[in-house]
């Protein structure tokens, strides 16, 4: 069973969004509902499935229906027609006590401008889902000062939010969700208020807390570089409907529409894709020279060892962490996987 799961979901804005649904279902484009009813088409019969401990990169053009998407899943946003089930439960059958319960114990959320009580000093910030949850001041103040070393914000706990800079005052954010430990974190256009080498930082903070933690995280972006660093896998959304949904190294080597083809094309490839994607396994690379081999570890990126293959014009063995030969990569097979189609 995955973790989240959402089936056929269409979501329409507008007086009577029942009764322009038979149009969407048959085809009318986003356009034409708008210019025949004044409804707005925000998600068109969209269907994927979140496995647990995941980071799901939901990406797209503003517009394109990722933020309408996200806020489906803790009912912020209840959809027009379809299910989303968390962990086998719909959550459109929650009454309104159970999915006040849900969204206090389930589901975290950080936002795009941080979403910080003013009045309330950092530790207050971060404590303030554990108070919502019934813990105590002993156990709130300790939870919130373990969450905000976390995030290297120990000795700011007294300070407001006033008093930090943008990368700071998220960071804050990010304790905050943490402290309530859910099992899902939602992040919508989390980093994208942020200056650019703050906003890496960020990312490799989260990055780092995710390969400790295992949360699943839903993350919401119209930037391809941060989908490409922090998604196990992405989705994206063109005018409601979902085009694709891949690993980052699919999306790169295997766009599914010239929609998506754009998007990628200016990517530095050799960034995004790994070793065991491009090699030729054991069983099949009989046809590969063997001698004067580069060892490689499967999870490397190409652009960590293309220039020792471009220096010796060496083919690569590829290895897992135990040492263990999973299969070849030849030089031509390094240029074929680097060229864009």
């Amino acid at each position: 069973m995955s973790k989240i799961e959402i089936n056929n979901v269409y979501k329409i804005f507008g007086k009577n969004p029942k009764s322009v649904l038979p149009m969407v279902k048959d085809g009318a484009t986003k356009e034409d509902i708008l210019d025949q009813t004044g409804h707005t088409v925000g998600l068109d019969n969209v269907s994927l499935k979140i496995e647990e401990g995941e980071t799901f990169v939901c990406m797209g053009l503003s517009g394109s229906g990722k933020s309408t998407l996200i806020r489906h899943l803790n009912r912020l946003i209840d959809p027009t027609d379809g299910d989303i089930l968390i962990e086998g439960t719909n959550v459109m059958s929650l009454n309104k006590e159970s999915l006040i319960d849900f969204r206090r114990h389930k589901m975290s959320m950080v936002f795009q401008r941080f979403g910080l009580f003013p009045h309330k000093t950092v530790i207050q910030n971060v404590g303030y889902g554990l108070e919502m949850q019934g813990k105590s001041e002993e156990e709130r103040k300790k939870t919130s000062m373990e969450k905000i070393e976390a995030v290297g914000l120990s000795g700011f706990e007294n300070q407001y939010p006033n008093q930090l800079s943008g990368g700071m005052q998220q960071r804050v954010g990010l304790a905050r969700a943490l402290a309530t430990d859910t099992d899902i974190m939602l992040m919508d256009e989390a980093f994208s208020a942020l200056d650019p080498l703050i906003r890496s930082d960020m990312q490799k903070q989260l990055m780092d807390l995710q390969a400790e933690l295992k949360k699943t995280i839903v993350f919401i972006t119209h930037d391809l570089d941060e989908s490409l660093r922090l998604g196990d896998h992405i989705g994206i959304l063109n005018a409601g409907k979902l085009v694709q949904v891949g690993t980052p190294e699919e999306i790169v080597m295997n766009p599914a529409d010239d929609y998506v083809e754009a998007f990628v094309k200016d990517v530095n490839r050799a960034k995004v894709i790994k070793a065991k994607v491009i090699m030729t396994p054991m069983s099949e690379a009989n046809g590969i020279e063997k001698s004067n081999l580069i060892k490689v570890q499967e999870d490397q990126f190409i652009e960590e060892f293309l220039p020792q293959i471009v220096c010796t014009n060496s083919n690569c063995e590829v290895v897992d962490k135990q040492g263990n030969v999973k299969g070849y990569i030849s030089n031509k097979e390094l240029q074929t996987s680097l060229q864009k189609s």
